[in-house]
């Protein structure tokens, strides 16, 4: 795969560079309901197949990503809980 493989596959799923795994199944689901053979438009087989295709690559990418468990990591993704954190000792926002 290569990068360029995997922008076309985002953009065939409608997913943006930072998507969560949830995001991507859920918006797999959504287009595999719209395209499905089964819904009697012709032109689903050929999109069907793009968009399975753009799926086994994201998802390969996302298995094989390697997760940072990092304070500074865990606390970009958690921006509420970076912010509970920073004032918590503080009189007016925290227990003061």
């Amino acid at each position: 795969m290569t990068y360029a493989d995997l922008q076309a596959a985002l953009l065939i799923l409608g997913l943006s560079e930072r998507s969560t795994l949830r995001e991507i199944k859920s918006r797999y689901r959504q287009l595999v309901k719209r395209h499905h053979p089964d819904t009697g438009n012709a032109d689903d087989q050929g999109i069907i197949r793009k968009v399975n295709a753009a799926y086994r690559i994201v998802l390969d990418y996302v298995t094989e990503y390697r997760f940072s468990f990092a304070e500074e990591e865990f606390y970009e993704q958690n921006p509420d809980e970076r912010l509970r954190r920073q004032f918590m000792e503080d009189q007016l926002w925290g227990k003061g």
